[in-house]
């Protein structure tokens, strides 16, 4: 222990480069048009919440909410504080998404972001704040094309289409790079991409899709969302069976005009699962 004290001693952390640490979030919900007829199941998209920055860089552009970590706060800390002040909207349970340190991410300088991934089951209003001039939904899509990948978000007129390419570097991990100009800002379509294949991944096994629901739900809402997710239509027999070790029954039922009623399930907690 003393000579530990002795080596701190004589340390001086300004001997070494000291990159700043960012935080991004990417927040997941999935909303619903309003419906006139109970009859017909209004349609449901996934869709993430980004900001238009107000400030430089990359002024007027949509980004994720993000900003600067504290020296007296943790990464997942400053991540909550930072989409909250930006968007009016706080995250609960995080993700991690991945860390990214391109050599040219952000003009300002060297700059290492940590992403994260959060889902809410309920649609929040996002109302800009801080350094954001405005905050909204924006409807996510993505399809593969001649070995690349498509990422599209949509929120009414305004639409970004982002072309990305696999990469593998010499570490073997995998990154995606843009094929062309920015539509967001910084690398937020390669870490919004990065995002989006986790939690598809993550869905084709039912991980990560029970967040987005309330905790009582029929095994039809639980489908919907998987197939959202996914983009694959599942037969409603083989999702029973595949889905029937990770529910349980509640004995409650599901009401509503125009809809049978149906069997409430929730998430078997994780000790009782298979």
């Amino acid at each position: 222990m003393e000579s530990e004290k002795k080596f701190l001693e004589g340390y001086n952390i300004e001997s070494y480069d000291r990159p700043s640490v960012t935080t991004d979030v990417v927040i997941y919900t999935i909303r619903q048009d309003d419906s006139d007829s109970f009859r017909k199941d209004p349609e449901k998209r996934l869709s993430v919440l980004l900001i238009e920055r107000a400030e430089h860089p990359f002024k007027n552009k949509w980004a994720l909410p993000g900003g600067f970590v504290r020296m007296d706060e943790t990464v997942p800390d400053a991540a909550i504080r930072e989409a909250k002040e930006e968007t009016g909207v706080k995250p609960s349970a995080l993700v991690y998404t991945g860390v990214f340190s391109g050599l040219s991410r952000d003009p300002r300088g060297r700059i290492i972001s940590n992403a994260f991934t959060c889902i809410l089951s309920n649609n929040e209003k996002a109302t800009a704040g801080t350094d954001a001039s405005n905050a909204g939904w924006f409807d996510i899509s993505v399809r593969e094309e001649d070995g690349q990948y498509i990422l599209t978000l949509k929120k009414d007129e305004l639409i970004f289409t982002e072309r990305l390419q696999k990469n593998q570097d010499t570490s073997g991990m995998t990154s995606y790079i843009k094929c062309g100009d920015n539509s967001l800002a910084f690398d937020h379509s390669e870490i919004i991409l990065t995002s989006f294949l986790q939690l598809r991944e993550k869905a084709e096994s039912f991980g990560l899709i029970f967040d987005f629901l309330p905790p009582e739900f029929t095994l039809a809402e639980l489908q919907r969302v998987q197939e959202i997710i996914t983009d694959k239509a599942s037969v409603p027999a083989n999702f029973r069976r595949k889905v029937s070790e990770y529910v349980e029954e509640t004995g409650n039922i599901s009401g509503g005009a125009g809809h049978r009623p149906a069997m409430l399930y929730r998430r078997r907690v994780k000790e009782d699962v298979k």
